[in-house]
């Protein structure tokens, strides 16, 4: 009797482990990194700018100044609009024949834009245009004769160009572009005397804005 429990309890535990062997096994998923979604450019921001300017009578020298502005994303195209405040302190002189001499100075610039832009992910390409206008001032001077004339203005105009922009976390981009300013020319005459006074420009600039 003894020997036969023992034999039974052998046949039972290897059905048993057959038994466990033939059932499927479950294993773990595999671990899956979670994806970051792409980034979207919409909102606004406010930034800072600043950069180079140089062009028409000989006018150049450095800018700075505010930025605020507005995106709104629609797959990869990025429709928007800008504007800007500088301080402009460019400066440029001609000389005329008889030691005569046109002092022109831009004391301010500002641009109100529409920006078109294509997205990928954190890189935006970006064309512009739009409004541009400035403070612009010329004096003529005719030195042997003690005359002179000045003329100041607010001049208004365009702004075309373009540039690309990166950003660096969710609120915080870098952006580097060239515009083209058309603040057209004006003449001035001391009476004996005439020049004319251009203030088209070009400008490059960097800025550094946060989003919203």
């Amino acid at each position: 009797m003894k020997t036969f429990l023992i034999a039974s309890l052998i046949a039972s535990l290897g059905a048993t482990s057959a038994l466990a062997a033939d059932l499927p096994t479950r294993k773990a998923a595999p671990y899956m990194a979670p994806v970051d979604a792409a980034f979207n450019w919409t909102g606004l921001y406010l930034g800072v700018n600043g950069g180079y300017g140089w062009g028409g009578s000989g006018l150049n020298g450095g800018l700075a100044g505010g930025t605020l502005g507005y995106n709104y994303q629609m797959g990869q195209m990025v429709i928007g609009a800008e504007a800007d405040l500088d301080f402009a302190p460019l400066r440029g002189n001609q000389t005329y024949p008889l030691n005569v001499n046109l002092r022109t100075r831009m004391d301010s610039l500002t641009t109100e834009r529409l920006r078109l832009g294509y997205a990928s992910d954190r890189t935006l390409f970006f064309v512009t245009g739009g409004y541009a206008g400035g403070n612009v001032r010329a004096t003529l001077w005719d030195v042997p004769n003690g005359l002179s004339a000045s003329r100041s203005q607010w001049r208004n105009g365009f702004a075309v160009g373009g540039g690309v922009e990166y950003a660096f976390t969710n609120h915080i981009s870098a952006k580097a572009e060239y515009l083209y300013t058309g603040l057209g020319s004006q003449s001035i005459n001391d009476g004996f005397n005439s020049g004319r006074s251009s203030a088209n420009e070009s400008l490059f600039r960097v800025g550094l804005n946060y989003r919203f």
